[in-house]
């Protein structure tokens, strides 16, 4: 039996690279429905969210480098998606200091990551979506042994917490990425 249809049936089905979002250089996107980010070069998005206000996005796979930005958390929200009935994660106060949000973050990892050795390493202020905001350095260890770094930046707009997380493997992949990635938090406006 032949389908004369089915090629074009075929067609009309998303490819495996659409169940990511494509973010193409310069063309400007909304990021964790509060920001606005234009990205200086391609991007893949993951059609999976570690939270209802964060997103992540890639450009060799989430295990080998990840982008992850959390938009607008309110006082008493956590920064990922908990599992129902178990409130176990920490959740962001509008009573914080920005000095206070790598410890969130850290607790954040600790809890939901079950990473046990994670090390805050560096912390300044530094301006983020146009207010005064925090940059901050960390480096930690993951379930698979992996030794990774990460780079954050943080600021509190009108009491929400928006924050943007940079992860990837120690080696190569950190160091080789992290000017693309200052390059893209720095493109992100409220």
């Amino acid at each position: 039996m032949r389908y004369p249809l089915l090629p074009a049936l075929l067609m009309l089905l998303p490819a495996p690279a659409d169940a990511n979002a494509y973010r193409a250089q310069g063309k400007p996107v909304r990021v964790a429905r509060t920001m606005t980010v234009t990205p200086p070069r391609d991007w893949n998005q993951l059609s999976a969210r570690p939270g209802r206000k964060a997103e992540v996005w890639t450009l060799d796979g989430e295990r080998l480098n990840a982008v992850t930005w959390f938009g607008g958390i309110a006082p008493g929200e956590a920064l990922l998606r908990e599992p129902r009935r178990r409130k176990t994660l920490p959740r962001y106060s509008d009573a914080m200091l920005l000095a206070e949000i790598p410890e969130l973050l850290e607790s954040t990892y600790r809890s939901a990551g079950g990473i046990a050795d994670f090390t805050l390493t560096t912390a300044a202020p530094d301006p983020f979506l146009g207010h005064a905001g925090i940059r901050f350095g960390y480096a930690y260890v993951d379930g698979d042994d992996l030794p990774r770094r990460g780079e954050a930046r943080a600021a509190i707009v009108a009491g929400l917490l928006y924050i943007v997380t940079f992860d990837a493997p120690r080696t190569d992949y950190f160091d080789r990425l992290l000017g693309d990635v200052h390059r893209l938090t720095d493109s992100a406006a409220l």
